[in-house]
């Protein structure tokens, strides 16, 4: 892979706001339970919980610099607990001793490998090279690391001690002769890739008496002291490149491996570390970045889809071994974000899945651009890419959870029995992933999940488009109406099979949905209910008419107060007192996720820029989470114009709407932006200057926003805004020009 550059347990339909404002969300508890949530008000994500399996310390949330949250956890680790769990290694014997199939067949692909033998010689060096001009000796790790894994494996399986025994000679061979891992900076993938793997070697034996104590601590510290900080290194500098730079499989390797030497190590910090990268990195590997995308029916197009498939299903390959790591210590990563990664690993596995006829199917794809590259087309290079990775998501999602995954699914069981290492040629990733999945994921499937799950309703241009996971046995999906909270609801379409989607169009108002599974047996139970509000509605209103004080009542009543921080005061305004920001410290901080429930929006207040300070990129509003992901209005971009952009990887790739000269100073300027559907439309004084159609980037995309300022930027080099604001107004929807331009009026 070389560089070209509501408080819910373990629930499918987790959001990101669940997950970062709920004290032990994401924790599996050993009781489980609980019972479904409501959708919230207006624009919605339903949560509903399932049982929990796994004993798991408490998370605890503090606020961090990235805009999201940091998380802890605490408590003693599950050992083994990496890929595998002594329950699964139980499973994979019982299974394979009945000669049980899929199992016993999964099991005599690994057996048959040619990894899985006793007279496998190690290749220990003391350095290892990838990349550069150095001797590429790199295969003698993986090869070695291969053979560990298979052989760890059969003992586990049989009980057979010489495997065993020639996996731990594997481990001292290298623990006792590696002093470092070299090259140019494709040793970041070296050391991630290779860590993640040799550590699940390492946690699968450190029960097994044959593995001395002094042995197990020298391999540990191996672990920790040459692969460890080449992986830290790489999340925290990214070898000093523009945060875009790198694909997000180079984030994935590297989390994986601190993840994997934290619970080897049992030290807890590191473990935390590769946790709160995934949840909330400002790399492409953390989870938002990696599923770039949610088209509607949850086909989450993922980062590299642009680039090639075998880069693209690496992806997944990646982010399923940390979704399962995770898991087994009592962290679900897997339903983080409403099962953000289930949605990625089904645009992968849909993208690369022939039908009958031997074409490909098609997905849906959003442009995107980086620092380096703009991938306007989805990437048919590769497609069609086999790797052993398939068997770990369908059996989460389908035979633990009960859910629908049919991609995933239809991709896992044309693999079975998957294969291992060097089963595929390394183009396809022979070495980047362990494989043997029919034997080590497939499970007997749990009761199919009761009701659809995670039901999003999204407002766009007067529709509303809803999106669903179903459940394991469904075989069509009826979408319900009502005026009225609770029911009683109208079906309004049915028979809808893939994606799981479907977009209404109801006249101006509030309406609420629900949505049941068809299956063999009838129709299901209906879904926890969601709303969407098609009517323009005020959102926030800051008059910032008080006499004094730091803070800015929100007028309409929901809370979103402003609180005036630094050189910010009061001032004369266009209509009473507005507030007067100094250009040097001054800004007004609205609350966290402002936006994370709005779809179509306006943005609207009165500006005065002072004459004296009229510089590029100040922010009349800027809401975000840092520089990657932000939706900004400046009064005066490098192009000499007022802009408003928004963006979900960071300035390379945003969506803009540009007037036509920058705001004026030393006078009163109303200026506004709406969105409606994918059309972005900009008022200065009430008259349309900039509209911008194909515009696919909404508020709710954003995700979690701890950095909500009028007046600052998320750019900490940009200038503070140098004049007051007043009549600082959001709604949901867009509003008519006709409604702008009555704003414009004063």
């Amino acid at each position: 892979m070389n560089k070209t550059k509501t408080l819910v347990p373990i629930t499918p339909g987790l959001s990101r706001r669940t997950f970062l404002h709920s004290l032990g969300a994401l924790v599996l508890t050993a009781c489980g339970g609980g019972g479904g949530s409501a959708g919230e008000a207006a624009v919605s994500r339903s949560a509903v919980s399932a049982k929990a399996t796994v004993n798991a310390a408490s998370l605890v949330l503090p606020s961090a610099a990235t805009g999201e949250a940091s998380v802890t956890t605490s408590g003693a680790f599950v050992h083994p607990g990496l890929l595998h769990t002594q329950a699964d290694f139980d499973r994979m014997a019982q299974k394979v001793a009945a000669q049980t199939q899929p199992w016993y067949e999964g099991f005599q692909a690994m057996a048959g490998n040619s990894h899985t033998r006793l007279s496998w010689s190690p290749r220990p060096v003391t350095v290892v090279y990838r990349g550069g001009s150095y001797p590429q000796n790199y295969p003698q790790l993986y090869g070695d690391i291969a053979a560990a894994y298979a052989c760890a494996l059969y003992w586990k399986v049989t009980g057979n001690t010489a495997y065993a025994d020639k996996a731990v000679q594997i481990m001292n061979a290298w623990s006792s002769t590696l002093q470092s891992i070299s090259g140019d900076t494709n040793a970041d993938l070296a050391a991630g890739i290779y860590g993640y793997e040799f550590a699940i070697v390492g946690e699968i034996m450190r029960s097994y008496s044959g593995l001395t104590a002094a042995n197990l601590s020298a391999f540990q510290s191996m672990m920790a002291n040459i692969f460890y900080p080449i992986n830290i290194d790489f999340l925290n500098r990214h070898n000093n490149t523009d945060i875009t730079h790198y694909w997000a499989n180079w984030d994935l390797c590297n989390t994986a491996s601190i993840m994997a030497i934290g619970v080897l190590t049992d030290d807890r910090a590191m473990f935390n570390e590769a946790v709160d990268y995934f949840v909330s990195g400002l790399g492409n590997g953390a989870i938002a970045q990696a599923v770039y995308y949610l088209h509607p029916g949850y086909l989450g197009q993922w980062q590299e889809s642009g680039r090639d498939q075998g880069h693209n299903t690496l992806g997944i390959a990646l982010g399923g071994a940390i979704c399962e790591m995770a898991w087994n210590q009592g962290v679900d990563l897997y339903g983080y974000d409403n099962n953000r990664f289930l949605a990625g690993a089904e645009y992968v596995a849909k993208a690369n899945l022939k039908q009958s006829d031997g074409t490909f199917l098609t997905v849906p794809y959003e442009s995107y651009a980086n620092v380096d590259v703009t991938q306007p087309g989805f990437s048919t290079a590769s497609q069609g890419t086999l790797r052993p990775i398939w068997a770990l998501v369908y059996n989460h999602y389908v035979n633990r959870k009960g859910l629908a995954a049919p991609w995933s699914e239809a991709f896992a069981l044309s693999m079975q029995p998957e294969g291992g290492s060097g089963t595929y040629d390394n183009s396809s990733g022979g070495y980047d992933q362990f494989g043997y999945g029919t034997l080590t994921f497939t499970r007997d499937p749990v009761t199919p999940a009761a009701a659809p799950s995670g039901v999003t309703a999204w407002p766009a241009a007067g529709q509303v488009v809803l999106s669903w996971w179903g459940v394991a046995n469904g075989t069509s999906y009826n979408v319900k109406r009502s005026a009225t909270s609770g029911g009683p609801y109208t079906t309004i379409a049915s028979g809808i099979t893939d994606p799981l989607t479907y977009t209404d169009s109801p006249a101006s108002g509030t309406w609420y949905y629900v949505v049941s599974a068809t299956t063999a047996s009838g129709e299901g139970a209906n879904s926890s209910e969601v709303a969407a509000v098609t009517a323009v509605q005020l959102h926030t209103y800051l008059t910032f008419d008080e006499a004094s004080s730091t803070t800015a009542a929100d007028a309409t009543g929901n809370g979103h107060t402003g609180t005036l921080n630094g050189g910010a005061s009061r001032t004369a305004g266009k209509a009473g007192n507005a507030v007067l920001l100094d250009g040097s410290s001054g800004y007004v901080s609205l609350p966290n996720d402002i936006v994370e429930d709005v779809s179509d929006f306006t943005i609207a207040a009165w500006v005065f820029r002072n004459s004296a300070s009229t510089k590029q990129w100040e922010r009349v509003f800027d809401f975000g989470s840092g520089t990657g992901r932000y939706m900004m209005l400046t009064p005066d971009s490098n192009g000499g114009a007022v802009r408003f952009s928004i963006t979900l990887n960071g300035s390379h790739n945003e969506r803009q709407v540009n007037g036509t000269a920058p705001l004026p100073s030393g006078q009163w300027t109303h200026v506004a932006v709406t969105l409606s559907g994918t059309t972005l439309t900009l008022y200065v004084n009430g008259s349309q200057v900039g509209q911008t159609t194909g515009a696919a980037f909404t508020p709710w995309r954003l995700g979690p926003t701890a950095q909500n300022w009028i007046g600052r930027s998320q750019f900490s080099g940009d200038p503070y805004f140098n004049g007051a604001i007043d009549e600082f107004r959001i709604y949901r929807g867009a509003l008519p020009a006709a409604q702008v331009a009555a704003l414009a009026q004063g």
